[in-house]
């Protein structure tokens, strides 16, 4: 009897540095490998806001693409699914007396619902996980989940010195599918339209072969060892890595990125920049296993401190500030970037977020939503908890953050040539016409 495998693909859309992948190759005489794109994704959220623009729509369809090019290569297909998760891996293992499921391992908590959900329900079927999404491994932390250091500097003390394992090489072929080839793109979602402005804008091309050029032609050049003193720049390609996009698809890998960084410095030599990216690289993986560690309490108003912030019900408020509309040209100009491009600059949006929760006393989750809605780099994680960070209702001591927004004009625009490049200048109207009552409800 053969054994037939399951490779269910979610935030790991590549075949380098893929152990599962590698694993299944080994153990496995027939595979199937997925992605199930659900429905549900093409209903408005508990915010109102559709899940993915039309933007993180685009991406993700390059990521498959190339995925599905990938595999092709390795004597394999991808399989789309239109369908919940559950149900579809459900039916597929049913069908084909899957034995093994495969995955890597996610901080998302719905995402994890999905994962029980799946092994409650199969339990015949051996289910088996890979940090392939963080630097680390779960069983290479020096503390218990449930000990998750309280802050990031404690983290990182912590964890700086540990041997991050070296990416694992792509199979050189994968076991055949039990599923035909079908046309995947002809059902693909066309419900949302690239505006001309964000089509004379695109600079991000989602996929595995995109990331990992981009990878190779970053450190190619010289803007590593100048990171630092250039990351808080508001627009500029070499002003960051740009890495993110491919990092949160997992079109790259997280371990792929550090050796690429460690090749760089013994080449050209280390320095406080070069140690920089690599102290970016730790900030996000805290906050992967902060994800881990607080479940579904990474949504909630109160975060992890239990104090609800003051911030109430703004919906004109809350609409002109992403449409950047707001009396404050720098975050206008931010949110129109962002609006066009999918992308926005770390200060960006760290000045955004500061003027939602404390200029405009708008609850930060409507943010958060918004940023997941918009960002091509959105990932669970590192979204919402940094947006629990900046709104002073998760891992932060000092409490929430606030930008003096003249301040940050001064030090970052200061002849404004982004605020004119983006349009953020506003028209001197009150910033509310309605009151509070009007704003929607969002169950605790």
């Amino acid at each position: 009897m053969r054994n037939v495998g399951l490779y269910w693909f979610i935030n790991d859309l590549r075949v380098h540095d893929n152990a599962n992948l590698l694993k299944a190759a080994s153990e496995v005489d027939d595979l199937l490998c997925i992605y199930c794109l659900d429905p549900q994704w093409l209903l408005p959220n508990r915010y109102g806001l559709a899940t993915m623009s039309a933007n993180r729509w685009r991406f993700l369809k390059e990521s498959l693409l190339d995925l599905d090019k990938q595999l092709h290569q390795l004597g394999q297909h991808l399989l789309v699914c239109y369908e919940a998760p559950v149900k579809a891996i459900s039916d597929l293992a049913s069908e084909h007396k899957v034995s093994l499921i495969y995955r890597s391992r996610h901080t998302g908590y719905y995402e994890n619902q999905q994962w029980l959900a799946l092994r409650k329900y199969l339990p015949l079927v051996q289910f088996v996980e890979a940090d392939s999404h963080s630097l680390y491994g779960l069983d290479q932390l020096p503390f218990a989940l449930a000990k998750l250091p309280d802050t990031y500097t404690e983290f990182k003390n912590t964890v700086v010195q540990l041997t991050v394992d070296k990416p694992v090489p792509p199979a050189d072929f994968l076991p055949s599918s039990p599923v035909l080839q079908m046309d995947w793109l002809r059902n693909f979602p066309d419900c949302l339209k690239l505006t001309s402005e964000s089509e004379q804008e695109i600079v991000f091309h989602g996929g595995e072969t995109t990331g990992l050029k981009q990878l190779t032609d970053y450190f190619a050049t010289d803007c590593a060892s100048h990171y630092k003193e250039q990351r808080n720049e508001l627009e500029g390609w070499e002003n960051s890595s740009k890495f993110s996009p491919w990092l949160a698809n997992g079109n790259l890998s997280v371990r792929q990125i550090y050796f690429n960084l460690k090749n760089y410095e013994q080449k050209v030599g280390a320095n406080e920049s070069t140690f920089w990216l690599f102290f970016e690289l730790l900030w996000r993986e805290y906050f992967q296993w902060y994800a881990h560690r607080h479940g579904k309490h990474l949504f909630a108003f109160q975060g992890i401190k239990q104090q609800k912030p003051l911030t109430s019900f703004y919906p004109e408020r809350y609409r002109k500030w992403c449409r950047g509309n707001t009396p404050y040209p720098l975050v206008n100009a931010c949110m129109k970037q962002l609006n066009a491009t999918g992308f926005m600059s770390n200060r960006g949006r760290q000045i955004v977020a500061s003027c939602l929760v404390n200029e405009l006393a708008v609850d930060w989750r409507y943010g958060a939503a918004y940023f997941e809605q918009q960002l091509l780099d959105y990932d669970v994680a590192s979204n919402w908890g940094n947006w629990q960070y900046l709104a002073g209702v998760g891992t932060d001591p000092r409490g929430k953050r606030h930008f003096d927004l003249d301040k940050q004009i001064r030090q970052y625009d200061p002849e404004e040539r982004f605020i004119n490049k983006w349009q953020g200048l506003f028209q001197n109207l009150p910033l509310d016409s309605v009151n509070a009552a009007d704003w929607p409800h969002v169950a605790e």
